[in-house]
């Protein structure tokens, strides 16, 4: 073969792999099947209507209420999407051993993951590498590093604590005053971002946070903090808990100090007996919020991706709503019709 002929075949075959720019000829993520970081949408590796498939929900804990709430409309939800089964992991606040379920889920070859970390980056590298084998991976409530999975399903944290600052500002402490905050677990998302939120909530309404403790977002823990806290700083007017089992905790210990008026708001507003909701009505807290669990969104995501081989958003943002003692009655109503 000459050399004039050899650049004739080589140009003929780059031709071709240009024309074919999704073949094997490529080596882009597209092409061999890698979701890109951030980018397009995989396909999962297998679809469609007449199959079944295996669904892992790896939960941070169910010690919170709100987090067997989600469980359970999963559970709930599932139920009614006949190719679907789920097993359930409770990591029980535990990193490592919520990494190790997540691997155990990947031998097990399950067909999409759901996951709600216990903290971010401690979890960040599993969800990766399940996204980076095609499995669809949709994150609830808790965020990840970075962008590496299918979709994120749950409120805007930011909103809900800003609209906590907003309302302690303006309905609950409109002459301004002191009050202490119990915020959830450090390393997970909503705990920064319902403080953030708060912080711009407040701005500029001569409230101040005069002291702040993690409560880990369990209700004994929070009753302790908040018992500290009254103690230390007894001039405190309001109690800002970044969720509903720690604000119970706390009106607990406001009582057991002698506080009983203390005002003290959540966040969660679960339509339960024991949830925030009933607490705004019978008066032990000022206010909640609606936190969706984002459990019936995931399952409708999994089936639009497994069954229906659709696509979703990178982003699912759940609506919330403010709950005072006006309002309850008719929110949690509403809420139990709907579910």
């Amino acid at each position: 073969m000459t050399v004039r002929t050899r650049r004739v075949v080589a140009g003929t075959a780059l031709a071709a792999c240009a024309l074919v720019a999704t073949s094997a000829c490529g080596t882009t993520s597209e092409n061999s099947g890698a979701p890109q970081s951030g980018g397009q949408q995989s396909a999962p590796k297998k679809c469609g209507k007449d199959g079944s498939y295996t669904i892992g929900m790896s939960q941070a804990n169910v010690a919170e209420p709100y987090r067997q709430r989600m469980d359970d409309d999963i559970r709930s939800a599932a139920a009614g999407v006949p190719q679907f089964k789920v097993n359930f992991a409770d990591a029980a606040q535990d990193n490592s051993k919520q990494v190790e379920q997540v691997q155990t889920f990947l031998t097990q070859q399950i067909d999409l993951l759901i996951i709600s970390p216990n903290e971010a980056t401690p979890l960040t590298n599993v969800v990766k590498e399940a996204y980076s084998k095609n499995i669809p991976v949709l994150v609830l409530d808790r965020k990840v590093d970075g962008d590496a999975y299918t979709s994120f399903i749950g409120a805007n944290n930011v909103d809900i604590g800003k609209q906590a600052g907003e309302f302690v500002g303006t309905k609950l402490l409109p002459s301004g005053g002191k009050i202490a905050e119990i915020r959830g677990l450090a390393g997970s998302t909503p705990a920064k971002e319902r403080a953030d939120g708060f912080q711009q909530g407040i701005t500029g309404k001569n409230v101040d946070i005069v002291a702040t403790a993690d409560g880990d977002w369990l209700r004994d823990k929070g009753q302790a903090q908040a018992d500290a806290l009254i103690k230390a700083h007894p001039d405190i007017q309001a109690i800002y808990s970044q969720n509903d089992p720690m604000a119970e905790g706390a009106r607990i210990a406001a009582t057991n100090a002698g506080k009983p008026d203390l005002k003290i708001i959540g966040i969660d507003g679960l339509p339960i007996d024991a949830g925030g909701i009933k607490a705004v009505e019978a008066g032990r807290l000022s206010a909640t919020f609606v936190y969706p669990t984002g459990g019936k969104e995931a399952v409708a995501a999994a089936k639009t991706l497994l069954v229906d081989c659709g696509k979703v958003e990178k982003t699912q943002t759940l609506p919330t709503k403010l709950v005072t003692k006006d309002n309850a009655a008719q929110v949690y109503a509403e809420m139990n019709k709907q579910g």
